[in-house]
C-alpha cells in the first residue's frame, strides 16, 4: 500500500535538493543535509528525531568513508607527482605502437583513475594524446576518446575510486566483490565506448591539437612502469585476496582460520591502502631523492578535493538514513515491485534523472545510494547482487554528460571542441558508458 503523503515528502525532498543546487547554487554538502532534514518534517518525523538521525548517518557512513577516501588521495597524488602515470603511458605505447594507440590510451586510462582523480589523469595524459594525433595526423578523437573513456569508466565502477567506494558502503556492498563487477561490467563498457565508438566518431569529426594548448614539460626521469603497475595493483589484490578467501570458493581449501584472520586484516581496504601509501612513500618518493618535507607537502595536499567528497558523501548517508527511518524505502521498494520495476533498475534510473538534472555524477551516485539503500532493508541480496547494484548506480550517474557537467567543459577546452562536437563525441560516449555497463550489470545479474 502507497502511503503518498510519504511520496510526496520524498519527492519535495528531491525537488528541494535539484532546487539548492541548480538554483541557487548551494554546495552539494549543504543542499544534502537541507533536502535529507526536509524529508524528515515533511514526513512527520519528531524534530530531535531528525536531528539524531543526522549524526547517525553521518557518522556510519564517514566511519569506513573517510578513511579509505583519504589513503585513496594521498596514494594518487604521490603516484602523479612522481611521474608514474606518464611512465605507465609511455611503456603501454611502446609496447602496442601506433597502430593499436586508441587501445593501449583505453587500457593507461583504466589503470590510471585506479588511483588518481579523473580530471587529474586526463590533465596529466592529454598530452600523449597531442603528440599521437600530431604525429599520425588522424582526428585527436580517435585516441581521446579511448582516453576518456578509461578513465571515466574505472572514476565511476572500480574500489578505491571515492564514488563506488561510497556507494559501496551505502549499499552495505563487499569492496572486493565490487571490484570484480566493475572490472567485469567495465572492460566491455570501456571497448565500446572507447575504441570502437572513438574510430566511428574519429572518421565524423576531424580535430587537430588546438594552438592555445600549453604542455608541461616532459619529467628526465620518470619511475620504472612495472614498478607502478605493482604499486597499483597491490591494494586491488590485497582486497581481492581477502574477499575470495572468506567466500564460498575458498571452501575446501583447507585455509586455517587464523590465516583467513590475517588475510582478511591485510585485505582490509584500511591496511591495504596504509601498505600502497608506504611503499609509494618509500620508493616514489624518499629513494628518488623527494625530501620527507616534499612528501608530507604533496600528501596534504592531496586532502583538500577529498575533504569535499567525504563530506558530500557523509550528507548522503545521512538521506539515506531519513529515507530509512521514515518508512519510506519500505514504501518504494513495494512500489516499485508493484510497478514491475527491479532494484536494479530503480538504481539505475533515479542516478540517471539526477546525473542528467544537475551533472555532478558524484552527487548523482550518493543520491541514488541512499534511495537504493532504503530499498534493500528487510531484503537479502548476495555479496555480487549488491556489487552489480552499484555498478547499476555507476552506470547510471555517467549517463548523459552536458553543459551542467564540468567534465562536459573539460574535454571542450582541451581538444578544442564546440559544444555541437563535444555532444557528439563526450556527451554519446558518457551515454555508451552507461547503457554498456547497466546491461553488462543486468547480464550478470542473470547469470548468478
Amino acid at each position: 500500500m502507497i502511503d503518498y503523503s510519504l511520496l510526496v515528502a520524498v519527492l519535495l525532498g528531491i525537488a528541494l535538493l535539484l532546487l539548492f543546487i541548480l538554483y541557487f547554487r548551494i554546495q552539494a554538502f549543504l543542499s544534502l543535509l537541507m533536502a535529507s532534514i526536509a524529508v524528515g518534517l515533511l514526513a512527520g518525523m519528531p524534530p530531535l528525531q531528525i536531528i539524531e538521525s543526522v549524526q547517525v548517518g553521518m557518522g556510519s557512513t564517514l566511519g569506513f568513508i573517510a578513511i579509505v577516501v583519504g589513503l585513496g588521495a594521498m596514494f594518487g597524488a604521490i603516484l602523479e607527482h612522481s611521474g608514474g602515470v606518464q611512465a605507465l603511458a609511455a611503456h603501454i605505447l611502446s609496447k602496442t605502437g601506433e597502430k593499436r594507440a586508441s587501445w593501449a590510451l583505453m587500457a593507461t586510462g583504466f589503470l590510471v583513475a585506479i588511483p588518481v582523480f579523473f580530471d587529474v589523469g586526463f590533465v596529466i595524459l592529454v598530452p600523449v594524446v597531442y603528440a599521437l594525433q600530431k604525429k599520425t595526423g588522424k582526428s585527436l578523437l580517435l585516441y581521446g576518446i579511448p582516453l576518456l573513456a578509461g578513465l571515466a569508466i574505472t572514476h565511476a565502477f572500480i574500489p578505491p575510486t571515492p564514488g563506488p567506494v561510497a556507494v559501496a558502503d551505502i549499499l552495505g556492498a563487499d569492496l572486493g566483490w565490487v571490484i570484480l563487477a566493475g572490472v567485469l561490467a567495465g572492460i566491455p563498457a570501456a571497448i565500446i565506448s572507447g575504441p570502437v565508438f572513438g574510430s566511428y566518431i574519429a572518421g565524423k569529426i576531424q580535430v587537430a591539437t588546438p594552438d592555445y594548448i600549453e604542455t608541461k614539460a616532459e619529467l628526465e626521469e620518470l619511475p620504472s612502469a612495472g614498478l607502478i603497475g605493482a604499486l597499483v595493483g597491490l591494494p586491488l589484490v590485497l582486497i581481492l585476496v581477502n574477499t575470495l578467501t572468506n567466500s564460498p570458493l575458498a571452501t575446501g581449501l583447507g585455509i586455517s582460520e587464523e590465516l583467513k584472520n590475517w588475510l582478511a586484516f591485510v585485505g582490509h581496504p584500511f591496511i591495504a591502502l596504509i601498505i600502497a601509501n608506504l611503499f609509494a612513500w618509500y620508493l616514489l618518493g624518499l629513494r628518488r631523492g623527494y625530501s620527507s618535507k616534499t612528501m608530507l607537502d604533496i600528501t596534504t595536499q592531496s586532502l583538500a578535493p577529498a575533504g569535499i567528497i567525504i563530506l558530500i558523501t557523509g550528507a548522503g548517508g545521512v538521506f539515506k538514513q531519513i529515507l530509512t527511518e521514515t518508512g519510506a524505502g519500505k514504501m518504494l521498494a513495494e512500489a516499485m515491485t508493484d510497478m514491475g520495476f527491479s532494484a536494479m533498475v530503480f538504481a539505475f534510473l533515479t542516478a540517471a534523472a539526477i546525473r542528467i538534472m544537475q551533472g555532478s555524477s558524484t552527487v548523482a551516485m550518493i543520491t541514488a545510494a541512499g534511495m537504493t539503500a532504503s530499498l534493500l532493508e528487510g531484503v537479502v541480496y548476495s555479496d555480487m547482487q549488491k556489487a552489480l547494484m552499484v555498478i547499476s548506480i555507476a552506470s547510471g550517474a555517467s549517463i548523459l554528460s552536458h553543459v551542467n557537467d564540468s567534465g562536459f567543459w573539460l574535454v571542450s577546452r582541451y581538444f578544442g571542441l564546440n559544444e555541437k562536437q563535444t555532444f557528439q563525441s563526450w556527451t554519446v560516449m558518457t551515454t555508451l558508458i552507461a547503457l554498456s555497463g547497466f546491461g553488462m550489470a543486468l547480464l550478470l545479474n542473470a547469470l548468478i
